[in-house]
């Protein structure tokens, strides 16, 4: 262990005897680990940066909008508002593949 690193622990060996970390949210429950497994590993560090800034990849985004517009035929109750909604989301779901299958040719894997 180089130096940097024994000062690094000694500073955080410091911080826990002092409880700093004790109040963050989530203190003593587990973390919650992804599996990037299926990721190129130099995609991870932009995936996790995007991840935690809440956007998401393309085909996750599409598919969210899919999803939201089932929810809203299946409260909708005109015919041609009914059917306007079934179009732009099969026009959805078609893109969803698209950019799956893109995204499976360009061999890079998203989780989720």
């Amino acid at each position: 262990m180089g130096a940097f690193d024994r000062l690094v622990e000694e500073k955080l060996q410091k911080a826990i005897e002092e409880g700093i970390f004790d109040d963050l949210p989530g203190h003593g429950r587990p973390l919650d680990l992804e599996d990037l497994s299926g990721l190129p590993a130099d995609l991870r560090p932009s995936y996790l940066l995007l991840k935690g800034a809440g956007v998401l990849p393309e085909e996750m985004q599409v598919k969210k909008e899919a999803l939201h517009l089932e929810d809203l035929l299946r409260a909708c109750e005109g015919d041609e508002e009914r059917e306007a909604l079934r179009t732009k989301r099969e026009r959805l779901w078609m893109r969803y593949r698209l950019l799956q299958e893109r995204r499976r040719l360009e061999g890079r894997r998203f989780p989720g």
